[in-house]
């Protein structure tokens, strides 16, 4: 990087140019403001309410809300329900009417308020979710508002555990407990608290990882960056029910009644007279099933699957065994419904909301995921790179920095793995480009199969064998709602190896952006790559801008350092790196491209699939309380709790399904299927990032710098960056290992910290999820 102060600023500074969009009309801007006030007051209500739920204050507030409310036919379960679980479904609800009124013309809004602010602030912006608090630790590198989360959560734990044991105490002051049986009661009423506390925790559990959830998309968390959340949030809540669990055993362990209850102690009760907390402390054995109060039977099946997912979750299971963690955490079904039998279902209510939200998912992706897409063509780089192109249909969606869970039934009708798109929504309408590292059995697999068909393809006389095709299925595309690479005049692109697949995805998509004047603000790119061997350059050298955008050293500045860490100078025929093995393939099935029936997809239908599913469970629960549950006296708790579940997932199918089905004939109706029998492969592949060509342009040769035998020097960069670029917002973008993203995070963090006023701002985001 020294050798760059002595040529010209290493990239200009320059104003972005003025967006012009049309006048929001006064009734939309004003609809969207009432319902941001309106979901901004329920998350902060709700939030308060479950944080409050555990201190004396809470629970006299609970007692009174389900006095007035448990009169209706929904009884206790509709009060826990409508306090805990009511708020996050109505904001979802309101969600999709915010991303309707929106519109279109919202990307265009960001951009004129961006513009805006860029050239009326004085100083460079610092924002929560960019700036990076934590670069080391066990959470990985964590930003301002991420940390007050962490900070949040940690507060509500403690918090709950000390006035839960001081509740404790109180209570085994008011029953008078000899002192000999004062510790085994404290045993067991903390197994009482942590397991409510764990409940607690739940509500939040299963909302990071519903892939297409309207929520995600209203806050703009991409499920690849949400996912860490559900990692917290699962950990945190297994250690909960483990502990709530343990205590219990040992309680009972010391009583000896830990295989069988004290039949004694139930004779000489009144069950009807004892509150929820109580009766639920004298469940006396582990193998007890009772039908009024907790079954714990269920309980412990419900625990023994849970801990299965966790063990088999963590870092070191999960990088040496995918396999084993992706099948063991299909348990989440039986850790669901058998935690409803253990709780009943007004207890089970507290977390519903999250996990109807994600059955409303896992069922949509099901029924994605239902179709054969089509590979178009396919291609072999010399480092182990598979790159696949997939048929789209030209209504489906997505942003350059988006990803998809692909699936190969040749090589295994189980596993699905996650891939960042490499192509631009520009690049075409029919198309979506795939970059794979061939990294372990399954992408290995992947790349003999095709191989193999790049054998057989030029003996026509020869159909291809079965063995040989290559079937995929498609779930997603997931990313962004917004692309924030495009709210940035300024952009640092920091890879390593693979990581470098989204970054071609943008530098395709401000290129087309720029040709055709579309909203974009990028005017300076640098871009850091760091790969092993110089076989992998061709991934990014032989990118042909000048065919995407003619000219384009006019409008944008593109600079590329790369540093080739294991090799110590240039190879002797560096021909060989821009040699590819292509495989052209034809499609198997009828011409089909992936499914538009994903969450992040069309906003009214996915509106009406989640508002008719939701209206429909509350129908559902209604119709079976009036002729079932009520009249015929159905008072089992485990009982009840299994029909709550059941009503969960029925009314998706029933209520949903339609809408869904409704969704799919609109899909095949609005497809334009004269102009997609004219897309042939070739033609596929003269749309910038997919078809790579040798690099011709004299600017693209004078702009990338090739460093061999040493790794980026991020202070160093950072230097040069803030000595050229002076006061001005940067965008970073970081897709690589962890190791990398901390070493970026902590030069963001230093130089953010310890500069004047006139260097830049640096704004860390990350991009993992490719394999």
């Amino acid at each position: 990087m020294a050798e760059h102060s002595a040529n010209e600023p290493l990239l200009q500074n320059e104003v972005a140019e003025t967006v012009h969009v049309k006048d929001t009309p006064l009734l939309v801007s004003s609809l969207n403001w009432v319902l941001k006030i309106v979901m901004w007051v329920l998350l902060v209500a709700w939030i308060a309410f479950i944080f409050l739920y555990p201190t004396e204050f809470g629970t006299q507030l609970s007692q009174k809300w389900n006095q007035a409310t448990r009169g209706t036919v929904f009884g206790i379960t509709g009060s826990f329900f409508l306090a805990f679980s009511g708020p996050i479904l109505v904001i979802a609800c309101l969600s999709i009417a915010h991303l309707i009124i929106s519109g279109e013309e919202h990307l265009e809004r960001i951009f004129s308020v961006a513009t805006h602010r860029k050239k009326t602030s004085k100083h460079p912006r610092f924002r929560l979710w960019t700036f990076p608090v934590l670069v080391d630790g066990p959470f990985g590198v964590v930003s301002a508002a991420e940390l007050i989360g962490i900070v949040l959560f940690v507060v509500f734990i403690f918090m709950a555990v000390y006035v839960y044991t001081i509740r404790n105490f109180n209570l085994l002051e008011e029953f008078q407990v000899p002192t000999k049986e004062q510790s085994v009661w404290m045993l067991e009423l903390t197994g009482l608290r942590f397991g409510m506390i764990g409940l607690l925790c739940m509500v939040f559990l299963f909302l990071p990882v519903a892939r297409g959830s309207v929520l995600l998309r209203l806050v703009d968390i991409p499920f690849e960056h949400a996912t860490r959340y559900h990692v917290w949030l699962g950990h945190l809540t297994m250690l909960l029910f483990t502990l709530h669990g343990l205590f219990y055993v040992i309680g009972w362990a010391i009583q000896g009644r830990l295989i069988h209850e004290d039949k004694k102690f139930w004779k000489q009760v009144d069950v009807s007279t004892m509150d929820v907390p109580t009766l639920r402390c004298y469940s006396t054995s582990i193998l007890d099933w009772k039908n009024i109060g907790i079954a714990n039977l269920p309980g412990v099946i419900s625990l023994l699957a849970g801990l299965m997912m966790w063990v088999t979750s963590l870092h070191p299971v999960r990088k040496q065994y995918f396999e084993l963690f992706f099948y063991t955490h299909q348990l989440y079904i039986v850790f669901v419904v058998f935690l409803a039998l253990h709780v009943g279902d007004f207890l089970f209510s507290i977390a519903a909301g999250g996990i109807f939200l994600f059955i409303l998912d896992r069922f949509l992706r099901f029924c994605q995921s239902r179709r054969t897409v089509d590979v178009l063509s396919t291609k072999c780089f010399p480092c182990g790179t598979v790159e696949l192109v997939l048929s789209k249909p030209a209504n489906l969606r997505y942003n350059a920095l988006s990803f998809i869970f692909l699936q190969v039934r040749e090589l295994s009708w189980l596993q699905w793995h996650p891939f960042s798109v490499s192509s631009s929504p520009l690049d075409g309408k029919y198309h979506l480009a795939v970059l794979i590292k061939v990294l372990g059995e399954w992408t290995e697999k992947l790349r003999e199969n095709i191989l193999s068909i790049s054998e057989t393809e030029p003996r026509e006389e020869l159909p291809l064998l079965s063995h040989t095709k290559i079937t995929a299925s498609v779930e997603g595309p997931y990313g962004h709602e917004l692309p924030y690479h495009l709210m940035y005049e300024n952009l640092i692109l920091v890879a390593g190896g693979i990581g470098i697949s989204p970054f071609l995805a943008i530098l395709s998509d401000v290129l087309h952006r720029k040709r055709e004047g579309k909203p974009c603000l990028p005017r300076n790119i640098l871009i850091v790559w760091a790969v092993k061997k110089s076989n992998e350059l061709p991934l990014l050298l032989d990118i042909d801008m000048e065919s995407i955008c003619p000219f384009f050293s006019n409008k944008l500045n593109i600079e590329s350092c790369i540093y080739v860490t294991r090799e110590s100078e240039p190879p002797l025929e560096e021909g060989k790196l821009h040699k590819a093995v292509n495989s052209s393939v034809c499609p198997f099935s009828n011409s089909c491209g992936m499914s538009v029936l994903v969450g992040t997809g069309n906003n009214i239908w996915s509106g009406l699939y989640v508002i008719s599913s939701t209206v429909g469970f509350i129908i559902l629960v209604a119709l079976l309380n009036i002729f079932y549950v009520n009249p015929f006296g159905i008072s089992s708790w485990w009982y009840k709790g299994l029909l709550f579940t059941v009503c969960m997932v029925a009314s998706v199918l029933i209520f949903g399904g339609p809408v869904i089905g409704l969704w799919h004939l609109w899909e095949r109706r609005t497809s334009t299927r004269e102009d997609y029998g004219e897309i042939k492969v070739g033609q596929v592949q003269n749309n910038g990032t997919v078809d790579h060509k040798d690099p011709s342009q004299k600017n693209q040769k004078n702009s990338t710098t090739i460093l061999y035998g040493t790794r980026p020097d991020f202070k160093e960069i950072f230097e040069s960056v803030s000595k050229n670029w002076g006061h001005v917002d940067v965008g970073v973008i970081v897709c690589g290992p962890p190791t990398l993203q901390s070493s970026v995070a902590k030069e963001i963090r230093f130089h953010s910290l310890s500069r004047q006023n006139h260097y830049p701002v640096f704004h860390f985001n990350s991009h993992s999820f490719d394999l």
